[in-house]
């Protein structure tokens, strides 16, 4: 199987590497549009900032390449993100794969960026098959994406908000599964499985 991380001005590329070769898989981390199209699946992660990171996509085509995509694709916290119509960090238009908005969280006495553990509930198949309800994710963002039909799990934090995605052949995740343990390495082996 040819699994294909794809690489841009993001961080967390090495540590999902790291967590697929643990998994028996030795994933290709590369920004070529040929190796993209060509692959069995895409994890698209993501640490960063939104607009800095869509003019690295566009600045190299990736922002077609990655719309243009039919075979599984998994977006990782900002990589899920960017599949969004647009964030409200910079106000930055976003690849529109997923009819969302990444909001800014409210503040309001909670410590934002939220970070650590939390709770992950209203789980769907096939992503979540074999995770019980209100299992533990690791999480680092301070931007969210709304929840609505696609939302395939939630998250509290604050705001309820989509704690992941199914859309078409895309799946995308607002936590680190590559930072969650146990639960987190069933989320990425599901993926492949797809």
């Amino acid at each position: 199987m040819k699994v294909v991380v794809v690489k841009y001005n993001a961080g967390n590329i090495a540590s999902v590497a790291n967590t697929l070769n643990r998994l028996g898989v030795e994933p290709i981390i590369s920004d070529d549009a040929e190796t993209l199209r060509t692959s069995d699946k895409v994890i698209f992660p993501g640490v960063g900032e939104a607009s800095s990171a869509m003019n690295y996509l566009r600045e190299r085509g990736l922002d077609v390449v990655l719309k243009s995509l039919t075979q599984p694709v998994m977006g990782i916290c900002l990589g899920m993100q960017l599949l969004c119509a647009s964030s409200e960090e910079n106000e930055t238009e976003c690849l529109g794969i997923l009819p969302y908005r990444a909001r800014k969280f409210p503040g309001g006495g909670l410590k934002v960026p939220h970070m650590g553990w939390n709770t992950v509930s209203d789980l769907q198949q096939p992503l979540f098959e074999g995770i019980a309800s209100e299992e533990y994710f690791y999480f680092v963002h301070g931007y969210y994406v709304e929840t609505g039909k696609q939302t395939i799990a939630i998250c509290t934090y604050g705001e309820t908000f989509s704690a992941a995605i199914h859309h078409a052949n895309c799946y995308a995740v607002q936590f680190h599964p590559e930072k969650s343990g146990i639960a987190g390495k069933r989320i990425l082996e599901n993926f492949l499985r797809l």
